[in-house]
């Protein structure tokens, strides 16, 4: 191991790698971003219905939270950057597809295809990047690929407002094909390839985990419409539990599982990894609120709207470097612990906004949400990522690109639920039922009638369940501090499992000759890292 890494520091591609790292995870951030602003020409021209809308926007993410603890374990397996490879040209292929699609069932069906694409990229990346880097220059790297995936969510929506403008909705799609092949031929000419050592398939713990995850994400985009009272919300809970169990079970028992359950006995993973899934519970209906509270309350464009989120990426891109930086001197779990109060702070100022509130509280919350995350992922993702071994290294990934996932969705319907509940309780009871169910809606049928106190009502009303559900927000993000803070090594504590782990790692050299022996090729080769031959 120690040979690996020396061979990593001495590297000179590894910071190009980088490039072609968030260059892979940029295509993914911007295309679900830049989606949210086409929505309305692509139905017009394509005659979609609300359902098909829906599936245009669902069938995307059922896929990818399904496979990626799937394509973790294939990564290891097979070639982190063979899979990355072919996730980038597949997500290309789907991308020309749903450019040229003529109605909903084939935009459907690109994304569908899109989302395969994407499961296979996602855990590739970080895998990548911690087997190129070692601990030093990690948290450094892991802070430029959370920054590239802040800039492509703020900017997402302003290239697709501009691609929407200039040309047509078309060409929110035909903007992935030349990155993802700028991505694919950087990676075939400076990337490595790792995998971890051979271990036997697991179909079945294949099988429960898609289908375990598939239903999980399902169940939880559906609660908030109707409840539990729907039948087939019902089946795909039942479903969902009985598939995630029996994953567990089964990976505990079978002696070659996809996913090491073992992992989660380590407090740091297990503790980055909840504290993780908080933080992007209680922000995963952050841009859901914000954008409708912008658009339908203050009346920004979808541009302005974009454009209002700035302060947010500015503040989390000037902090990423700070994240980076400070663990070593102060630990992970202060930063980490910090981090998630500033983001509770900027929560509790949203609390407070008004419908016809200014732009000082907003632009407040913002920079303290966007330092808060600056402080918390680098840190976070590199104490999470640096306890997982090397040859788990994709399917360490995938775990924590798994529950990110399924807290962001959970976020969604959780938040979308007290949204709209308390939206629905705060407009008047004689109001028409359309406009009781969504602020849209109601200015919708205001703008028809002309009735401006069913507008003024409708705004304060959506204020004041924002306000709620950001409240709903400061809990989760103070419950994630408090696992941090619980979880998490002291930097006395982190200084002496590293210190312990050294010294592991030194067996005299007749121990090492024969492990090297019986494990067979090494899982990263030194030639796998060594600069290739040439002028």
């Amino acid at each position: 191991m120690d040979e690996i890494r020396t061979s990593q520091q001495a590297d000179p591609r590894r910071w190009l790698i980088l490039v072609v790292l968030c260059l892979s995870t940029l295509v993914l951030v911007i295309d679900n971003m830049v989606l949210t602003v086409a929505i309305p020409p692509l139905a017009e021209d394509l005659g979609a219905s609300a359902q098909d809308i829906q599936w245009i926007i669902d069938s995307y993410i059922l896929v990818f939270a399904g496979l990626l603890l799937t394509s973790g374990s294939l990564s290891d397996r097979f070639g982190r950057r063979r899979v990355m490879v072919i996730g980038l040209a597949l997500f290309g292929a789907a991308s020309l597809l749903g450019t040229l699609a003529g109605s909903p069932g084939q935009l459907i069906l690109a994304r569908v295809l899109m989302g395969v694409g994407g499961a296979l990229v996602m855990p590739s990346t970080l895998s990548i990047l911690i087997t190129v880097f070692d601990e030093a220059e990690r948290p450094r790297a892991v802070a430029a690929w959370g920054s590239v995936s802040m800039l492509g969510v703020v900017g997402g929506p302003l290239l697709g407002g501009w691609l929407i403008s200039a040309f047509w909705w078309g060409a929110v799609f035909l903007v992935n094909i030349p990155v993802a092949a700028l991505a694919i031929i950087a990676a075939l000419a400076l990337m490595p390839e790792s995998k971890g050592p051979w271990r036997k398939a697991d179909p079945l713990g294949m099988v429960l985990s898609v289908a375990g995850m598939t239903a999980l994400v399902w169940t939880i985009t559906e609660l908030p419409k109707d409840g539990l009272e729907r039948t087939s919300t019902q089946v795909t809970l039942a479903l969902a539990v009985l598939a995630l169990t029996g994953f567990a079970v089964w990976e505990t028992r079978t002696a070659h599982p996809m996913v090491p359950l073992a992992l989660f006995r380590n407090r740091v993973f297990t503790g980055s990894s909840l504290s993780l899934v908080l933080l992007t519970f209680a922000n995963g209906g952050l841009l859901l609120v914000l954008t409708q509270y912008l658009q339908f309350v203050l009346g920004h464009t979808p541009t302005q709207t974009g454009l209002a989120f700035t302060p947010l990426a500015v503040a989390a891109l000037a902090f990423n470097g700070i994240g980076a930086a400070l663990p070593a001197k102060t630990g992970t779990r202060i930063m980490v612990v910090l981090g998630l109060l500033l983001i509770a702070a900027g929560s509790a100022v949203l609390t407070g906004l008004s419908s016809g509130g200014g732009w000082g509280p907003l632009t407040a919350a913002m920079v303290l949400i966007g330092a808060g995350a600056g402080l918390v992922m680098p840190a976070a993702t590199s104490a999470l990522m640096g306890a997982v071994p090397a040859e788990h290294a994709g399917v360490g990934s995938a775990v924590n690109d798994t529950v990110q996932q399924a807290g962001a969705a959970l976020g969604v319907a959780v938040l979308g639920a007290v949204l709209s509940s308390t939206y629905t309780s705060e407009m008047p009871e004689d109001a028409p039922a359309a406009a009781r169910h969504a602020v849209s809606e109601a200015l919708v049928e205001a703008a028809r009638t002309g009735d401006e106190g069913l507008a003024a009502a409708s705004r304060e009303a959506f204020t004041s369940a924002m306000s709620a559900t950001f409240q709903v927000g400061v809990c989760g993000v103070l419950g994630a501090a408090l696992l941090a803070l619980c979880l998490l090594r002291s930097r006395k504590a982190e200084t002496a499992a590293k210190e312990a782990a050294k010294e592991a790692a030194k067996p005299n050299a007749e121990e090492a000759a024969a492990e090297r022996t019986a494990a067979g090729p090494a899982v990263l080769t030194q030639d796998q890292f060594a600069p290739v031959a040439g002028p």
